[in-house]
C-alpha cells in the first residue's frame, strides 16, 4: 500500500499568501497564474493541496475569518471596557485612511459585495464571518453593559447588528478614498449609540 507524497511545502505559509492576495485583489480579478507565483506552488500541487480555485479560496475565507476572530478576542479580553474594545474597533479602520499601501477594506465584506449571493458555497463562508463579527460586539455591548460603558436598556443583538453594518460602510468609505479626520468623527456618531 503506499501514500502520496509528503507536502514538499508548508500549506498554511501558501494559504496565508494566497489570502493576501485575494485580498489585495478580489476573487476574480486574481489569475491562477499570480496565485502560483505568489504561493511557489506548480498547478499540480496546488491542485492536490487545495483543490480548485473557488475551493482555495473558501479556504482562504475560512483561515481570514479565524485570524480575525482570534485578534479581536484576545483584544476584547484585554480591553479596558467593552465600550474601549468597540471604539478601538472603529477607530481601527481609520488607520486604514491614506496609510502607506491602499485600504484593503475587510475580506469578508469584499467579498460579499464582489459575490453577492451568486455563488452559494461562498455566500456561506461570508454569511459565517459576518457571523463571527456579530457575535463578538455582542460580547463586548454585553460586556459594556456589565462594566457600565454601555447602556443597559439597549438591545445588544440589535446594536451588535449596527455595529457590522456600521464597520463595513467605514472600510468601503475609507477604501473610496475619505480622510482620516471624517473616519474619526464617524465613529464618535456611531459611539453615540451606545448611550
Amino acid at each position: 500500500m503506499t501514500i502520496g507524497r509528503p507536502l514538499g511545502f508548508n500549506p498554511e505559509h501558501a494559504l496565508d499568501s494566497a489570502t493576501e492576495l485575494f485580498w489585495h485583489q478580489g476573487y476574480d480579478a486574481t489569475s491562477l497564474q499570480s496565485l502560483l507565483k505568489t504561493m511557489g506552488l506548480s498547478k499540480s500541487s496546488l491542485y492536490q493541496a487545495f483543490g480548485s480555485k473557488q475551493q482555495l479560496f473558501e479556504q482562504c475565507l475560512q483561515r481570514y475569518k479565524q485570524m480575525i476572530r482570534a485578534n479581536w478576542l484576545k483584544r476584547l479580553t484585554d480591553a479596558a471596557s467593552g465600550r474601549q474594545f468597540i471604539l478601538d474597533t472603529l477607530l481601527s479602520t481609520a488607520e486604514e485612511a491614506h496609510g502607506s499601501v491602499n485600504p484593503r477594506g475587510c475580506l469578508i465584506m469584499n467579498t460579499a459585495s464582489e459575490f453577492a449571493q451568486s455563488n452559494p458555497k461562498i455566500a456561506e463562508k461570508v454569511i459565517e464571518g459576518v457571523e463571527t463579527f456579530r457575535e463578538i460586539f455582542s460580547n463586548a455591548v454585553q460586556m459594556g453593559q456589565a462594566d457600565g460603558t454601555i447602556s443597559p436598556d439597549k438591545d445588544p443583538e440589535l446594536l451588535a447588528n449596527y455595529l457590522v453594518s456600521s464597520m463595513s460602510g467605514l472600510r468601503t468609505m475609507v477604501k473610496a478614498g475619505t480622510n482620516k479626520k471624517t473616519v474619526r468623527s464617524m465613529a464618535t456618531i456611531i459611539m453615540n449609540s451606545l448611550d
